[in-house]
């Protein structure tokens, strides 16, 4: 139910990734510093808030940390799903691309 929302929150924001705006482990930061940042109405808020710590600097870089084993568990399914779905959009954009397309010559 985790990978649903934050699948959710990916596919909103799927011209951004298509586009080159954004990364999608930028938007895990950015949908982790949502979550808790809101007070937990249903039970992926809470799961977040108990299980998940963002750390972030001046300079924007970011660090999320599990709580426990099992929140170490879920950033870590949080992050490769993350990775799998930039795959995914670099896939698609790929499909009806040629090798020609790639010649720095032109």
């Amino acid at each position: 139910m985790i990978l649903r929302e934050f699948s959710k929150y990916l596919q909103e924001r799927n011209n951004d990734l298509s586009n080159n705006k954004t990364t999608t482990t930028k938007l895990l930061c950015d949908w982790i510093k949502f979550v808790i940042n809101k007070n937990p109405k249903n039970h992926v808020d809470k799961i977040v808030h108990r299980e998940i710590m963002l750390a972030e600097n001046k300079s924007g870089d970011f660090f999320i940390v599990g709580k426990s084993e099992s929140g170490r568990v879920l950033v870590n399914a949080l992050y490769n799903f993350a990775l799998s779905y930039e795959h995914y959009i670099m896939q698609k954009w790929l499909t009806d691309k040629n090798p020609e397309d790639f010649n720095s010559s032109k």
